[in-house]
């Protein structure tokens, strides 16, 4: 039974009767992949957060925390798409869960993924009740979802406490992985550092030598390490900042902020809002006649973004994504994926879709290729670092930060007479990858606690 906030609440642990069933091998001794039983699993590592009562009947719980209200709730609700997608999959063993994991058959280790729903509201301590409601009363094995990096490294925190592990999906923030990095979490999608270096040389050979940079940011973790970093990668090639404009997250009227951004002499707006504030920001901006005179930038292109704004104000702006839907034309893995989002869902899927996606298929294969759920092993398993076929092309996990190395993909908004359907709103200009731009392991301070 899947719902949003009322899963059947599992009993606290093993009684003595579910260990007399198990060690008697009832139900044909319950076999999971690799051959190694239930028993023998809970036998041969030691209990630690969720383990092993999380694991002991035919299902293994996931908990799911996002945006459903507020600035972030379009890219919250596609995400969930995301997560249903991969469930599905891999609850069927589907052709695609077994090119993301060879090792998988149908579930996880042989157990149905079982799943709630939540709405964290982009409030940190929201999302912290939800997760911990997840995690002790429906003893789950993994917990995913954020959109806000507030929200993603909140959780991470608990769930580090807890020993359970958290994905977060979309989180921009350098401080994810960074200062802020847990032994328990893992972060795929490409961030705040990934996107700045990737998107500075490729504006610059677009837009020419020496130009004024005025900032529309966020002010939250967030907004501040995508200033940053774009801050350091511009200036670096010859780029001067010249404002930089703070508005709260959830802002609805941006004009004394666009204000002093139109009288401070700027060529470019690099507009870091994301989700609602991005959209209502972008058509302020248009309205106050910014846009006639500087070029927009939007280095963490939010999903949905484009749809909202349209083509025409669209046309020329560059950003980076995590994924875009064309990458279907050339990765097979990505036509699947695409086709089956479409086909479920009347439309292609937005990288908020994708990442959650990316993150819960990636998860199985870590609890296959470690044969246990068992929640350091887990860890370990994503600390060997080894290289993983994806539709967006090999990846591989850093060990020291807990970073995905991947990827990035530079946009550029179409013409609308060269859009081919409705949906063709960008070009992929370029795919830089991970190895390029990911940045030394020491430089934001991460230091990652013990496993045990």
């Amino acid at each position: 039974m899947n719902n949003d906030d009322d899963q059947k609440n599992p009993k606290n642990g093993i009684d003595r009767r579910d260990f007399l069933k198990l060690s008697a091998g009832v139900a044909g001794g319950m076999m999971l992949s690799g051959g190694v039983s239930q028993l023998a699993q809970a036998a041969d590592y030691p209990a630690i957060g969720n383990y092993p009562v999380g694991i002991k009947g035919s299902s293994v719980f996931m908990g799911i925390a996002v945006p459903r209200t507020g600035p972030y709730s379009a890219q919250g609700e596609d995400e969930i798409k995301g997560y249903l997608l991969a469930i599905d999959h891999i609850n069927k063993g589907s052709s695609l869960a077994r090119a993301y994991s060879p090792n998988s058959h149908k579930g996880v280790m042989g157990k149905k993924i079982e799943y709630g729903i939540a709405d964290n509201q982009t409030k940190p301590n929201v999302a912290v009740q939800a997760i911990s409601k997840f995690i002790s009363e429906h003893k789950a094995m993994m917990i995913t979802g954020s959109v806000s990096s507030a929200v993603a490294i909140a959780a991470g925190k608990l769930c580090d406490r807890e020993r359970t592990i958290y994905l977060p999906a979309i989180s921009g923030s350098n401080a994810t992985t960074g200062k802020d990095c847990q032994r328990y979490s893992f972060r795929a999608c490409h961030f705040a550092y990934t996107s700045a270096k990737a998107l500075a040389p490729v504006i610059k050979n677009a837009l020419g030598a020496g130009k004024k940079v005025a900032y529309l940011t966020p002010d939250y973790t967030y907004g501040h390490s995508v200033y940053n970093s774009m801050k350091q990668f511009t200036e670096a090639q010859g780029w001067s900042t010249v404002n930089n404009q703070l508005p709260p997250l959830g802002t609805s009227d941006f004009s004394t902020y666009l204000l002093n951004i139109a009288n401070s002499g700027a060529d470019v707006l690099v507009n870091i809002c994301f989700g609602r504030d991005a959209v209502i920001s972008t058509k302020q901006a248009k309205q106050f006649g910014l846009l006639d005179k500087m070029t927009l930038v939007m280095p963490y292109m939010a999903p949905f973004f484009e749809e909202e704004v349209g083509a025409d104000l669209l046309q020329g702006v560059y950003g980076t994504t995590e994924f875009w839907w064309t990458l279907a034309e050339k990765n097979p893995m990505a036509k699947e994926f695409v086709a089956d989002f479409e086909k479920k869902n009347g439309r292609k899927p937005g990288w908020s879709a994708h990442i959650a996606f990316l993150q819960t298929m990636l998860w199985a294969r870590a609890v296959e290729s470690a044969h246990t759920f068992h929640p350091p092993t887990v860890v370990a398993e994503y600390e060997k670092g080894n290289k993983i076929t994806t539709d967006i092309g090999d990846v591989s996990w850093r060990a020291a930060d807990h970073q995905l190395e991947r990827p990035v993909f530079v946009i550029r908004g179409k013409k609308p007479s060269a859009m081919r359907n409705k949906a063709d709103f960008y070009d992929v200009v370029e795919a830089v990858p991970g190895a390029d731009v990911m940045p030394p392991i020491e430089l934001f301070g991460c230091k990652l606690g013990s496993a045990t």
